[in-house]
């Protein structure tokens, strides 16, 4: 009994080494970017994405699924995918806008708090197929391609007030009420699977071909997908008012 009480204690650690692993390269994010190496900081943002992918799978795979996991994993949310990508944006752009940028880049920050504490209160309540805000993963991610392709493309500099501008969107959209689609639950029943095959080759095919530029592309697009989408169903709401 003591040896499969033991051996369920270290599944329940298991899940939780992924957090762990996860909250640490959002701090090694952050020493890079304060020493400049942005493209590094990026780069460990976009694996601590993965860390947090695994977290919750493994928890579910293995049945170890836990209240203390759960708020493990928005703990090291905050620091992966809030803290590392403001501080990624503030060193790389943010910093020459004096005042400004500080707030808009601590913004961020407690904006993505408050998106981690209401998902965490919601839930069980919220539609499984989509978000209601912008996650803060996809966030971060937002955030580290665009600076990585501010860095690549010398005719971006010059246009750092648009990325202000867009952090400062950013933070609105994780706690807005605009539905974004999570991709979650698909059915493959209604799906046609061949057209998804085909689809799926042609993303990867580009990815392959050019990875910073299409992912900072389709994340933008899906960014501005979910407003677009919520400023249309406004207008039709309105037009059918009147």
């Amino acid at each position: 009994m003591n040896n499969d009480s033991g051996k369920l204690q270290l599944m329940y650690v298991f899940p939780n080494l992924f957090t762990a692993a996860s909250a640490f390269l959002g701090v090694v994010s952050i020493i890079a970017s304060a020493n400049g190496q942005f493209e590094k900081a990026a780069m460990y943002i976009l694996l601590s994405l993965i860390f947090d992918g695994l977290d919750g799978r493994v928890a579910r795979l293995t049945k170890t699924t836990s209240r203390f996991g759960a708020e493990f994993d928005s703990l090291a949310d905050i620091v992966a995918f809030g803290v590392a990508p403001a501080m990624l944006f503030y060193f790389s752009v943010g910093h020459s806008f004096g005042k400004l940028g500080s707030l808009l880049c601590a913004m961020y920050v407690v904006f993505g708090a408050v998106r981690l504490a209401r998902f965490n209160v919601m839930i069980g309540e919220s539609e499984p197929s989509v978000f209601i805000g912008v996650p803060i993963p996809t966030a971060a991610v937002v955030v580290a391609m665009w600076v990585l392709v501010y860095k690549e493309y010398a005719f971006l500099h010059g246009f750092e007030w648009i990325m202000l501008v867009g952090l400062a969107l950013l933070s609105f959209l994780m706690v807005s009420n605009i539905r974004y689609p999570s991709f979650k639950k698909i059915d493959f029943k209604k799906t046609n699977l061949i057209k998804v095959l085909i689809y799926l080759i042609l993303v990867f095919s580009v990815l392959y071909l050019y990875p910073v530029e299409s992912t900072t592309v389709f994340i933008t697009a899906y960014l501005f997908f979910g407003l677009g989408r919520a400023i249309y169903n406004l207008m039709i709401v309105k037009y059918h008012k009147n």
